[in-house]
């Protein structure tokens, strides 16, 4: 432990956030950098207390005490040489992680947790500047192949573990981008393009192939998929979206979260749209259904656009300020957290259904919804019941759905590789991430269902654990617990 009483001195400071006035006019990430002294105060704070907490609220268990007592020292190439040992990519979860690690800081009882994510964020971002990060290949090579479907963060992440192991991985992602969500969903404000792109050079250096516009089932067969591989990881997302069936859903202007944000991060990269209609928020009232990071993601793009006015509308109770009685620490708490995007601008409502669409010559000019509550129903869970009298509508020209997401496609892929699924319509797995198909695994949200870019990287690194496994008869890369493991 750095310095005993750290936590006592120095309150949670995180770095500033650019004014708003300022960073609505461009998709640029909006945080300003620590200085030293900063960073190094905040790595003081850690308590390097006599169970970690944080340990167990991090799905990749990241050993978190360690490198804050490293940066407290100014010890920043040794600090990420811990980090690197349990997390492939801190450049990203320092950025756009949510942070259970926090809710399970020890010193979160009664304070508040120390700003695990930032310090994070800044000993990954000081390795690529320092030139820490250089390309490490395997010294040798197995012999043995392995495709993964999917360069999201878990594919990448299995990616990563298999090639250092010595196997020769390749990437193959149905898009022309590589990096899934991370470079197609998450907005440009949230996760520079950038950040992803150098990692990407990095692993391609390291031996990494990655193929771009490889459709598995659609243009790239099944067929080869099978005979060239000695094994394969689906790696996919969940991408079959939660839709709206209320009346006037088929109406112009209502579009999935994940048309929408896709369009301003091609934009950003500076690729044309041709043939494609533009979805704009510019000048345009706009409605968006779901409260989650998601929704906080097209909030944010629409302030950008230009959105005249954004409705942000939540069918569940606005959570609670602090944690309930029945949420103790170290559990994730379920309170209210706005994001910066939150405070940018937009009205939030919760507890609102929506009825249906209406419009004019086939656009949506009108949104009609009534208020819920939530009771106990008979058997003790919540069931909605719609407050009579209620009703009210929302002008608006272009509304976008951020529910969520079921499941991957079943079609094509899925179907003819013959894996079973579980009763989610997600891909049945076992404790090393194998399919009922011998040599086929899967990982991420295609078997965990929707999650969190760490869950999907921890899924990845278990993955590589089962495929170099089945591949080797042994293995030396470490194993992860998910969701299939912890109790």
């Amino acid at each position: 432990m750095g310095k005993v009483t750290g936590f006592k001195e120095f309150g949670r400071q995180l770095p500033s956030r650019r004014p708003v006035p300022e960073r609505v006019q461009h998709f640029r990430e909006f945080y300003e950098h620590w200085t030293e002294e900063q960073a190094r105060n905040q790595g003081a704070r850690c308590m390097n207390c006599g169970v970690p907490f944080c340990h167990s609220g991090c799905p990749l268990g990241n050993l978190i005490p360690d490198w804050n007592d490293l940066v407290y020292r100014g010890q920043w190439e040794s600090a990420m040489a811990a980090l690197s040992t349990t997390n492939n990519f801190p450049e990203f979860t320092g950025r756009i992680c949510p942070a259970p690690c926090e809710a399970s800081c020890t010193l979160a009882i009664n304070q508040d947790a120390v700003a695990i994510e930032h310090i994070e964020r800044a000993i990954a971002d000081r390795a690529f500047e320092q030139g820490w990060m250089q390309p490490r290949p395997p010294q040798t090579r197995t012999g043995k192949k392995v495709a993964v479907v999917g360069s999201g963060p878990a594919g990448l992440a299995a990616a990563a573990q298999l090639n250092s192991a010595g196997h020769s991985v390749t990437v193959l992602e149905r898009d022309e981008y590589i990096g899934g969500l991370l470079t197609l969903g998450i907005p440009g404000f949230k996760l520079e393009k950038e950040i992803v792109q150098r990692r990407l050079d990095l692993m391609e250096a390291e031996g990494v192939e990655f193929r771009t516009g490889a459709h598995v089932g659609v243009n790239y067969p099944v067929s080869e998929l099978k005979t060239g591989y000695d094994a394969i990881l689906l790696s996919g997302g969940s991408t079959q979206a939660r839709d709206l069936d209320v009346p006037g859903r088929d109406l112009d202007g209502i579009h999935f979260a994940m048309e929408y944000l896709p369009q301003q991060n091609r934009l950003d990269m500076g690729q044309a749209l041709d043939g494609v209609r533009r979805i704009s928020a510019e000048g345009r009232r706009v409605v968006i259904l779901g409260g989650g990071d998601t929704g906080a993601d097209c909030l944010g793009t629409a302030h950008r656009q230009g959105a005249e006015v954004v409705h942000q509308l939540e069918i569940l109770s606005e959570p609670p300020q602090t944690r309930y009685a029945g949420n103790p620490w170290p559990e994730w708490p379920i309170i209210l957290r706005p994001s910066a995007a939150h405070e940018e601008g937009g009205l939030t409502d919760y507890c609102v259904a929506t009825k249906s669409f209406s419009g004019d010559n086939g656009q949506v000019s009108q949104l009609h919804a009534v208020y819920v509550e939530w009771v106990r129903g008979e058997n003790g869970r919540p069931t909605m019941r719609e407050i009579e009298g209620s009703d009210f509508t929302i002008d608006t020209e272009l509304v976008l759905l951020a529910l969520g997401f079921l499941h991957p496609e079943h079609e094509g892929m899925l179907t003819d590789l013959g894996v079973e699924l579980d009763d989610r319509g997600n891909i049945s797995v076992n404790r090393d991430k194998a399919t009922s198909v011998p040599g086929i695994f899967a990982a991420g949200d295609m078997a965990r269902g929707q999650s969190l870019v760490v869950w999907a990287i921890a899924e990845g690194r278990a993955a590589a654990h089962g495929i170099d496994k089945y591949l080797m008869g042994s293995t030396g890369l470490p194993w992860v617990a998910t969701k299939y493991d912890r109790r």
